[in-house]
């Protein structure tokens, strides 16, 4: 895997007409040098019951060895065929909506016997018959996989085995989870209901938080049967999807990332974004962030879009601006899905990078121009290295604990991460994600922590030593106020770490007509806000940044800074503008050490880097605007490498709309 990989997913079988030969000419051609293959097509590779037919995926094989493009096989485990549903029924997932019907994709119960059964035997026949082929790279286990809300008889009786493992008694489950409440309690195990209709907080998110683990535990028994067929040089990716908002948003609910991603050689991810007019790069950010954090290695972007829907149809220079991107974020593969556009069925308008006429078109012709680059400079672009200073705190807990106590307001966990992570995005500084259980916080100076509202004790004192020791960290609001089961602390909140962030409050109010007092930040009136949510914090060791401005309130902190021990500890009370965190990140990272040249740059100028295998610095400057930027190159001379030329310290470096640089030092 010594070169970036430049991909397209390949569905031969969902072709109108035999065009195999044209399609790798045309691909060869945009240089596209990989094809994932066979991950939607069950169906196809086993009509019958028991009968296989491999036709579509050796001719796809053969072909694209002759012309030297590699292939990704995936197993075809997440749309089930229809025959199975007739003979089995059950393999359907139970929700809480109900029975599922047969027809789309994902609708099964991932731990029914019959639907395990058949999906180990397709893996086995698949894999045992393409593994020697010598066009096949790697696998993709399944795709995009979740639990699909599974909750039915067989999971219900799943989890009471993963509660008396867990906890032990029942007297233990009534006490920890406060189930006397409403008469909740349960005294035989034969009695334990189904939790779909819970109305306990801390049993529900204990539910949600098993049935992550069936996904993790799922996907791991797939790699484990590939692993029993796979060559010694091939690999074992998944396609990992995000918080879906009409694109990538935030942290998958469904999926505990980190756990899920253990058994896989290379974490492979599904990253889709706005575009045109509201082009940011943020979720290619976001997502490519997590990817790298996941295993602390470069990943794969398995499938992003060429064109998609209509409003995602990519301005001129925005597709190579996208792909680039992604390779500054640590990716050493960009594939879009797909190739070609799908002439009926569901996906009919998410367009591919050839449109249904299946002729060149203005998406394709970049596409070649991002090909020829990726091939010529993959030996210095290739394994991009990072040692961010900065880290984002995630929890799929907390996540969960705020779906059932939500804010005012629709505001969700999710909304709270990007509201912070955002901005550090458009101040340049770049991040890793950690979860609550990191225990190595002292590889970094700043930690940022959106609204970790459920987390264990160890995790908040961890913090608070990370803090005495000389780090920094930024807290948001419902941070520490219950433990991990979804018991709130009884205790002056923020809990335990007020004793790193000086200050304490009891009361919360949902905010109308609050600003700060004094526009602390000088954001203007109309950013000195605050909206959804309010903590009444009074400073106790604390240093008070921002007070509310409120005829009742105004005695209350918004913004707080301690120093304790060797560090400092930031509390943000409430949930601002994008202003003002802005504002609050600035000064922390500033406060942190690690305001540097390039934080003096902000969006729409973007800035990545990193150092590549050969121990090079790459310095890459992205103009997200439709209008063109310039500014003084502010380090040591370099090489621009998609113009190759040299760059000298203190030039003006000059960026067209949507444009890209790359300097090799």
């Amino acid at each position: 895997m010594k070169k970036l990989l430049y991909g397209v997913a390949y569905y031969d079988e969902y072709m109108p007409c035999d065009r195999l030969e044209q399609d790798i000419r045309m691909m060869k051609e945009a240089g596209i040098n990989v094809v994932r293959i066979a991950e939607s097509t069950w169906s196809t590779h086993e009509p019958q019951n028991g009968v296989f037919d491999f036709t579509s995926v050796d001719r796809v094989l053969d072909a694209m060895h002759r012309a030297g493009i590699r292939v990704i096989v995936g197993t075809p485990t997440y749309a089930v065929p229809a025959w199975m549903v007739k003979e089995h029924p059950h393999v359907l997932a139970v929700t809480s909506r109900g029975p599922g019907q047969y027809g789309p994709r994902q609708i099964m119960d991932i731990t029914n016997p019959a639907y395990l059964f058949y999906a180990e035997r397709i893996i086995r026949k698949l894999i045992a018959h393409v593994r020697d082929h010598p066009a096949v790279i790697g696998y993709q286990t399944d795709n995009e996989t979740k639990h699909y809300d599974t909750a039915g008889p067989n999971v219900q009786h799943l989890f009471v085995k993963y509660m008396r493992e867990t906890y032990g008694t029942l007297d233990n489950i009534n006490r920890l989870f406060g189930l006397d409440y409403w008469s909740n309690r349960i005294d035989s195990w034969e009695d334990f209901p189904s939790v779909v209709g819970t109305i306990n907080g801390s049993l529900g998110a204990e539910f949600a938080k098993f049935q992550r683990k069936l996904v993790a535990d799922f996907l791991a028994w797939q790699v484990a049967i590939v692993n029993e067929y796979k060559r010694p040089e091939q690999f074992v990716t998944q396609n990992f999807d995000f918080e879906w908002r009409g694109h990538s948003y935030g942290v998958q609910p469904a999926v505990d990332h980190f756990a899920a991603s253990e058994p896989f050689d290379i974490v492979g991810v599904d990253i889709y974004h706005p575009s045109q007019d509201e082009l940011t790069g943020i979720e290619i950010s976001f997502c490519g962030d997590m990817a790298r954090s996941l295993k602390g290695k470069n990943y794969f972007v398995i499938e992003t879009q060429a064109q998609g829907f209509p409003k995602w149809v990519p301005y001129p220079g925005q597709l190579r601006l996208q792909a680039f991107s992604h390779l500054a974020s640590g990716a050493n593969m960009v594939a879009y899905w797909h190739w070609h556009s799908i002439h009926n069925s569901f996906e009919t308008y998410w367009k591919g990078l050839l449109s249904h006429d299946f002729e060149p078109n203005p998406v394709y012709e970049e596409a070649k121009t991002i090909g020829k680059d990726f091939d010529r400079l993959s030996p210095h672009l290739i394994d991009l290295r990072k040692q961010n200073r900065v880290a984002v705190m995630v929890s799929n807990e907390a996540l969960t604990a705020m779906e059932w106590f939500k804010l005012p307001d629709g505001q969700t966990y999710n909304d709270v991460v990007r509201w912070m992570y955002d901005e550090l995005y458009k101040l340049n500084v770049e991040c890793d994600f950690i979860q609550p259980s990191c225990e190595r916080l002292n590889a970094y100076r700043l930690i940022v922590v959106p609204a970790l509202y459920a987390v264990s004790d160890e995790a908040l004192e961890r913090l608070n030593r990370f803090v005495k020791d000389g780090g920094h960290v930024v807290f948001s609001f419902k941070s520490g106020f219950a433990n991990e089961i979804v018991k709130v602390r009884a205790a002056r909140q923020p809990g335990i770490i007020h004793e790193a962030c000086g200050i304490s409050y009891n009361l919360f109010v949902e905010p109308k007509n609050v600003r700060l007092k004094d526009d602390p930040f000088g954001v203007g009136k109309e950013h000195n806000t605050v909206r959804a949510f309010m903590e009444l914090i009074t400073p106790t060791t604390a240093e008070v940044l921002a007070w509310y401005d409120h005829p009742h309130w105004g005695k209350y902190a918004a913004i707080t800074r301690n120093r304790y021990g060797e560090g400092c500890a930031t509390y943000v009370g409430c949930m601002t503008s994008a202003a003002v965190i802005n504002r609050v990140l600035k000064n922390a990272v500033q406060e942190a050490g690690l305001w540097g040249v390039d934080q003096e740059l902000s969006f729409p100028v973007v800035v990545k880097s990193g150092v590549n295998a050969a121990g090079r610095a790459i310095r890459y400057y992205f103009n997200y605007s439709d209008g063109p930027v310039s500014f003084p190159y502010p380090h040591t001379s370099g090489r621009e490498l998609l113009s190759d030329r040299p760059v000298a310290e203190g030039e003006r470096l000059e960026i067209e709309p949507w444009g890209v640089r790359i300097i090799m030092v």
